[in-house]
């Protein structure tokens, strides 16, 4: 027997997961009718057609990702926790992601994240030109490095891996680099490596002339 008591919430939800799960071409209106246990026309009266849907959805993402709060004795250490909650949220949804894009709302998006990057750069001493490269940096690393994750995830297995490649002959007679090298990465160790030298050069103090 078909559900009475609906919320347009819980129908974004379940919509939301199933996006997540299997992306966006597997959201019918019976499918999600289906996991919700109530009638079609139940999920048209709460949130409209498809399309509808489908924006409500996006609309929904561009919330969830500015709620990103800084954390850290230091504007190098909120701007760090910054960008390891961009890359997290990013990863979370890669299919709600593509469909923020498809609607051409990234610029939007990304802004209450950028935001916050703004206060903690003002908060380490940079303004102007400054400010804002720093602030883009940053963007671009958490992107760069979350395209290269996705695209080895993607990858087929490769033969030889790095396992095989690495020897001291081919890590310049650095046995414990070569060892290092062919263990496979840390994602998350790497990225916070590399965003905390990126960070540390970019709120260093410049005499130079702009």
């Amino acid at each position: 027997m078909p559900r009475t008591a609906l919320t347009r919430e819980e129908v974004l939800e379940a919509a939301t997961a199933l996006v997540k799960q299997h992306g966006p071409a597997s959201l019918t209106m019976r499918k999600l009718a289906a996991e919700l246990g109530t009638a079609v026309t139940s999920i048209y009266w709460h949130v409209g057609n498809r399309e509808s849907l489908l924006d409500a959805l996006v609309e929904r993402t561009v919330e969830e990702m500015g709620a990103i709060t800084p954390r850290g004795r230091t504007p190098a250490d909120r701007v760090v926790s910054v960008a390891r909650t961009l890359r997290r949220e990013l990863r979370a949804r890669p299919h709600l992601i593509a469909m923020v894009h498809e609607r051409g709302l990234t610029e939007r998006m990304f802004l209450p994240a950028q935001q916050a990057l703004v206060h903690e750069v003002h908060a380490a001493g940079l303004r102007g030109a400054r400010a804002a490269e720093a602030v883009r940096a940053v963007q671009f690393q958490v992107v760069g490095f979350l395209l290269v994750e996705r695209n080895r995830e993607r990858a087929p297995v490769q033969s030889p891996g790095e396992g095989d490649l690495w020897s001291a002959v081919t890590a310049e007679h650095d046995p414990a680099l070569a060892r290092a090298l062919a263990r496979p990465a840390d994602p998350e160790k790497l990225f916070t490596t590399s965003v905390r030298a990126l960070v540390s050069a970019l709120l260093t103090p410049d005499s130079s002339p702009d």
